[in-house]
């Protein structure tokens, strides 16, 4: 069974914007499919649909009505508007009858590799364009093997060190290396970047599942051959409800993916 990336993201038409695909057990978090490789379904089925060369999913939001089990999907995909430099295409994905992720993407083309007029980069300034010397990726005898099963089309290699209550009782700040097996990451490989962290509710020592009820990306560029950096952080851990942000960057520096999620926290 395949563990390539590229394979997880192939869609077969089946007509009237109708199309099929699969994610295997390769992707999901635990026994249930991942949402971020849900999402980039979504994202890919939407910028076939548009059919443009260049242009990509700009904005993801998605809704998680349920969680899924590894297997075939289908892709559902309204186009509510083609426009010169923006297009709007309304997303289902379902498994069987039942409705697991409701999408809008926005499409268009992103930014090219010119310097912004200005960028606030969080990520350049902490983490090195490579993973540090001795950090293990999540594969046999990893902490995290046993949930993360990403990590057989992923090279994932989180700083544990960033996901623990801090002793100073700051917020979270997790750090994670993250490229796909056998390819260069491309822009739906970014967006799965977008939901790659352990809740940041590891670091209130809440550790158990922690569904995400919504989350909206934005893909801000292209990214160049390399390891990817993920930056996960908080504004807000309630009683109830937590907020995620990441930013992805490239080994360029750039800014590729920004997400922001709300999600349940887990039980005590």
């Amino acid at each position: 069974m395949s563990v390539l990336f590229s394979d997880a993201m192939r869609l077969e038409t089946a007509g009237d914007g109708v199309y099929t695909g699969a994610l295997n057990e390769h992707w999901t978090i635990g026994p249930k499919v991942h949402g971020g490789a849900m999402l980039a379904l979504c994202a890919n089925a939407a910028r076939t649909e548009i059919g443009v060369p260049g242009v990509e999913p700009i904005v993801v939001s998605g809704n998680f009505l349920w969680a899924p089990d590894p297997g075939p999907l289908q892709v559902f995909t309204d186009v509510r508007k083609r426009g010169r430099r923006i297009s709007l295409v309304d997303v289902e994905l379902r498994q069987g009858e039942r409705v697991a992720v409701r999408a809008a993407i926005t499409l268009g083309v992103p930014e090219d590799d010119t310097v912004p007029l200005l960028s606030t980069n969080p990520v350049v300034p902490l983490m090195t364009p490579e993973p540090p010397p001795g950090l293990e990726p999540i594969g046999p005898g990893h902490p995290m093997a046993d949930v993360v099963h990403l990590a057989h089309g992923c090279d994932i290699r989180p700083s544990l060190t960033t996901m623990a209550p801090r002793s100073d009782g700051g917020p979270p700040v997790i750090e994670y290396w993250v490229r796909p097996r056998g390819a260069a990451p491309d822009v739906l490989f970014a967006l799965l970047c977008g939901d790659v962290s352990a809740p940041v509710t590891f670091g209130v020592n809440r550790l158990g599942w922690a569904p995400t009820v919504q989350l909206t990306a934005f893909l801000r560029a292209v990214p160049v051959d390399g390891w990817l950096r993920v930056l996960c952080t908080t504004t807000q851990i309630g009683q109830e409800w937590f907020d995620e942000d990441h930013v992805v960057v490239d080994a360029s520096g750039r800014i590729i993916v920004q997400s922001r999620q709300l999600a349940l926290v887990p039980a005590s």
